[in-house]
């Protein structure tokens, strides 16, 4: 299994080099990853969970097989991102009815996609349908150098819309802030965060418990019990 996934990352990146993203931002973003830990180690974690606001999430990164667990409308939901198959219970009872229940896993599905995307985005630098330029270089508040990378989108996630800009510093090659765009031609973001507080995890950097808005409580396991994904 971890050998399909080692050449499925390999495929997809060189599909990706031949995209329009720039040669320099490349570079930048190998490095990113190098020193979060490189690709082996990150495809060789096979469970994550984390907090991303009121919301509990698990994931077998090797099935694809997801828990939400939303004790505010005291939901809990499993999908499979690859299948889209999944079930739904509401306080404690398993929703019987096909489409509330396609409606609520559907919903699970962008939960995880968002609440993910908080936690994972250095490792997406380079997915296919990413285009990543070079804008600038400047300055963060620790002084401290840091090269400017755009993340552009093209017929993937729920919102292809969207832009980021990421800050890499140039001292410690890691990503310490990002800035989100709405549309990608909006001049000004809706939002800049720090992306702070980077933390060992099965031998791969996330950055978690930041200083401002973020994901918390991220867990990195090999052995689980895999009823979480089945069972409520």
């Amino acid at each position: 299994m971890k050998t399909l996934i080692t050449f499925l990352f390999s495929f997809l990146f060189i599909f990706n080099i031949s995209a329009q993203s720039d040669q320099k931002a490349i570079k930048i973003a190998n490095k990113v990853m190098e020193t979060m830990g490189g690709e082996e180690n990150w495809n060789n974690v096979h469970y994550l969970k984390w907090n991303f606001g009121k919301r509990i999430l698990h994931w077998n990164k090797w099935s694809g097989n997801v828990r939400v667990e939303s004790p505010k409308e005291t939901l809990v939901i499993l999908v499979n991102i690859n299948t889209n198959k999944g079930k739904a219970f509401k306080n404690g009872k398993l929703i019987t009815d096909t489409k509330e229940s396609e409606k609520l896993v559907n919903k699970a599905k962008k939960w995880w996609i968002n609440d993910s995307y908080w936690l994972t985005m250095p490792w997406k630098l380079l997915d296919p349908g990413v285009t990543l330029k070079y804008i600038d270089t400047t300055k963060l508040k620790n002084g401290h150098k840091a090269d400017i990378l755009q993340m552009t989108f093209e017929k993937v996630g729920v919102t292809p819309n969207n832009k980021y800009y990421v800050y890499v510093d140039t001292k410690e090659n890691l990503i310490k802030q990002w800035a989100f765009f709405a549309n990608y031609k909006d001049e000004k973001p809706k939002f800049t965060k720090p992306w702070d507080n980077y933390q060992k995890l099965e031998n791969v950097l996330l950055s978690f418990d930041r200083s401002d808005f973020g994901p918390k409580n991220v867990e990195a396991k090999q052995t689980f019990d895999s009823a979480i994904f089945t069972d409520l």
